[in-house]
């Protein structure tokens, strides 16, 4: 993950970084002492060239030259809407039914990246905590919305906090004393554990699932499963709570659905009698990574369950309810509060796997180019994760197969989004003066039979403004 290596580009104003500004702290990172002895590493260097702050701005008539007739490919269906805006100064230089909301697909992660590294900030980690029960030997497990939770070191997530170390705090808490009986607490979320305008495959599909507060390695059945498609399981919290109270000693059939009691006052966790702890006395905590490693999988990987919880971290951070309306409203909200603009803007859920989100292509890339400004580094985070065209991601096996797509290789960075009908792609590209653009095309009406050719023909209006300075 490219948000995870030492070295990424800060394509807003062509600087090559290591650990810039604030980065480091942000991921929690120790201050390092180079030993004495041992070879000296070499200096990192940049994965992409990087843009020309100097570098000419193409004109609207060399825009509409180049993109016109590639949007006019009936591959792209009866609907598409495109925009394209200077990275540095955010001008809009050419609109092409920008300002339509359309079906987004995954895309919609992109904007989920952005009002959650403002509401919550990239070093913010999720906790997830055990607490004594209301009964003596009763352990409640409280999900706090960490979709990486591992039961132990073998999770899918690399880094991924774990149930075997907050197992190991429970029982050095208890002195010893053996829990009877396990309550999962996964009441942080509210409402359905699916999303409005999901197709009804998604819940079984291997690409969504139950949305919970508590879970393990995003809801897969098997944490060895490889990316991307993974048999989800149905409760997700309660195999969490059973897999913890494996890690207790605790049977299975003593694990159950529950809230945690309220946090002892000073004076009742006085009177508790020695070894024993007052209902709610917390028994240990563990935390997921921090968000900018979170925002990275989310966006590389494009996993919807990560998207999903990360919506629910907006929600909580502006004081709304942790369900897919809650998180769609404070997703809403935090565009408001960014000037963004929002005409054409309806949100169901936060991975884009619902079919009644609508976003439109200028505010994608008004988006990408207040991620890219230097005033707002925090957002700098989504471009870590964003796939680039020939080479990482969705965009590995694309840019050089199509006819007039190779000049995209290794320069257009973007996020894709995927359903039945509905092909988008929106992201970063360097035109061959150097001149750093975002860009987002989205098309909502093509063939059931035509994601292939749609797939081209999207890369090739990315291709075209790599590959032109379209003066």
């Amino acid at each position: 993950m490219l948000a995870a290596a030492l070295v990424f580009v800060l394509v807003a104003v062509g600087l090559v970084v290591t650990r810039p500004g604030p980065v480091g702290r942000w991921l929690g990172d120790a201050p390092t002492t180079p030993a004495a002895t041992g070879a000296v590493e070499s200096a990192p260097v940049a994965v992409l060239a990087a843009a020309d702050a100097g570098a000419p701005s193409p004109s609207a008539d060399g825009l509409r030259a180049a993109l016109e007739p590639l949007v006019a490919d009936t591959a792209l269906g009866g609907r598409v809407n495109l925009a394209v805006a200077d990275a540095l100064t955010g001008e809009m230089l050419f609109d092409r039914g920008g300002g339509e909301g359309t079906v987004p697909a995954s895309v919609t992660k992109l904007l989920t990246a952005v009002t959650v590294l403002t509401a919550r900030g990239p070093g913010h980690r999720i906790p997830t905590r055990a607490v004594a029960g209301a009964q003596p030997g009763e352990v409640v497990l409280i999900g706090g919305g960490d979709p990486t939770l591992a039961a132990d070191a073998k999770g899918f997530y690399p880094g991924a906090a774990s149930l075997t170390n907050l197992a190991d705090q429970v029982r050095t808490a208890l002195g010893g004393a053996a829990p009877t009986s396990i309550v999962v607490d996964s009441s942080r979320y509210s409402g359905p554990v699916y999303g409005p305008g999901w197709d009804d495959d998604i819940p079984t599909g291997g690409f969504g699932g139950a949305i919970t507060a508590l879970m393990l390695d995003g809801a897969r059945n098997n944490p060895k499963a490889g990316r991307g498609w993974a048999e989800r399981v149905a409760e997700p919290d309660l195999v969490a709570g059973r897999a913890f109270a494996k890690l207790l000693g605790v049977p299975a059939d003593a694990v159950r659905k529950g809230t945690a009691p309220p946090a002892p006052t000073e004076a009742a966790a006085a009177t508790e009698p020695a070894g024993s702890r007052a209902p709610g006395t917390e028994l240990g905590a563990v935390h997921s990574p921090p968000l900018i490693r979170l925002v990275d999988i989310m966006i590389s990987e494009s996993d919807n369950i990560v998207a999903e919880a990360l919506a629910r971290q907006v929600a909580l951070a502006r004081d709304r309810p942790a369900s897919f309306v809650g998180a769609a409203a404070a997703m809403a909200d935090v565009v408001s509060e960014l000037a963004l603009p929002a005409d054409g803007l309806v949100l169901a859920d936060g991975s884009g796997l619902s079919r009644n989100n609508l976003i439109s292509p200028v505010l994608l890339t008004e988006l990408l180019a207040l991620a890219a400004s230097p005033d707002r580094p925090e957002l700098a985070a989504i471009f870590g994760g964003l796939p680039v065209g020939g080479w990482s991601g969705t965009l590995r096996d694309r840019y050089g197969a199509a006819p007039g797509t190779a000049a995209g290789a290794g320069v257009v960075r973007a996020k894709t989004g995927t359903l039945t009908r509905v092909h988008a792609i929106a992201g970063v590209v360097t035109t061959a003066d150097g001149r750093l653009l975002t860009f987002a095309v989205l098309t909502d009406d093509v063939p059931p039979d035509g994601m292939e050719p749609a797939r081209a023909a999207l890369d090739r209006i990315a291709a075209a403004l790599a590959g032109c300075g379209c003066r």
